[in-house]
């Protein structure tokens, strides 16, 4: 294999990852049978696969012309990518770009038996295939324009990483803030037993009613939105006013009772916790929530144990 400087392996990893995101976008818009502009970043390219194809090739140095040893070694190098990157990603943002959990044989659905053949078989087309026309390609590129090229690429792919990365951070706080006040609105639930189901049905009504007039997908969002941030605040402040019911009369006659005082400290606390729900919901924007939309479209594999109940509401207000 020939012996490359660091301008051309930089070629290469920006061509494997569009060649990536060509084979995925594809892929995932024929299931999903729309377009996807599959990955991480809004631009043409997977890093996984730009990263998956540079150490296969790394990894295969030295065996090219034996093909058993170029399905192992490649299949090795590329799984364990795959396992760190999965795990790394998962670790910073708390959501999971692809899960193999429910294949056979899978470690912590980072990682497949079904995926490392694939992998193998990857390699073994790439190193014997694919790369000889790409390697010719990129060896015959003056070294100033190969440069200049891999330079201008570099520059691109850093600022759309950049913008993605704070998406998915932006996502991550979003889907922080709904799980967290999930579980607050459980307890005041829990703890005064009220019942939404009608709340619930006039907002299917809604939705129903909605949905029989022509909107754009956009427009439908965001009064799904609005229709869940109606619904929400109608539940708090139930929960607001019959805290207040219960302070204002049914506990006076209590007051002088150590029992009535501690029920009184439980009510006020309570009530400190729905004006701060309240405050934390009148601070999620329709841009945060087009952003959070927009990205798990691009990405609609993306699972997450820790933000699982906020995730799956968000993407029954997307309608997918």
């Amino acid at each position: 294999m020939h012996s490359y400087d660091l301008t051309q392996w930089v070629l290469f990893f920006f061509i494997y990852s569009f060649i990536g995101w060509v084979w995925e976008s594809c892929y995932v818009s024929l299931r999903k049978r729309r377009w996807v502009n599959r990955g991480f970043m809004h631009g043409p390219m997977l890093p996984l696969y730009g990263s998956g194809a540079l150490v296969v090739l790394v990894s295969t140095i030295g065996v090219r012309d034996n093909v058993v040893l170029i399905f192992v070694l490649g299949m090795s190098a590329a799984t364990i990518l795959e396992y760190f990157t999965g795990a790394v990603m998962e670790s910073l943002f708390h959501v999971r770009y692809w899960d193999y959990s429910s294949q056979k044989l899978n470690l912590k659905g980072y990682i497949c038996v079904t995926s490392s053949l694939c992998w193998g078989c990857f390699s073994v087309l790439l190193v014997r295939v694919v790369h000889l026309p790409i390697e010719a390609a990129v060896l015959r590129l003056p070294s100033a324009a190969a440069t200049w090229i891999s330079m201008i690429l570099a520059v691109t792919a850093a600022v759309d990483l950049t913008q993605s990365f704070n998406e998915a951070m932006d996502m991550r706080r979003l889907l922080a803030q709904l799980e967290e006040s999930k579980k607050q609105i459980r307890k005041m639930q829990d703890k005064l037993r009220v019942t939404t189901e009608e709340v619930r049905e006039d907002y299917r009504k809604y939705l129903q009613e909605r949905s029989e007039k022509k909107l754009t997908r956009r427009k439908a969002y965001l009064e799904r939105i609005n229709m869940k941030r109606i619904e929400t605040q109608d539940l708090l402040s139930d929960l607001y006013e019959r805290t207040d019911q219960l302070l204002r009369e049914e506990l006076p006659s209590k007051v002088n009772s150590l029992i009535g005082e501690e029920r009184r400290a439980d009510l006020l606390t309570l009530k400190q916790n729905i004006k701060e729900e309240l405050r934390k919901m009148s601070s999620r924007t329709d841009r945060g929530y087009l952003r959070v939309a927009e990205h798990l479209r691009r990405n609609p594999t993306a699972v997450s144990e820790r933000f699982k109940e906020a995730l799956e509401e968000i993407r029954r207000i997307m309608g997918g």
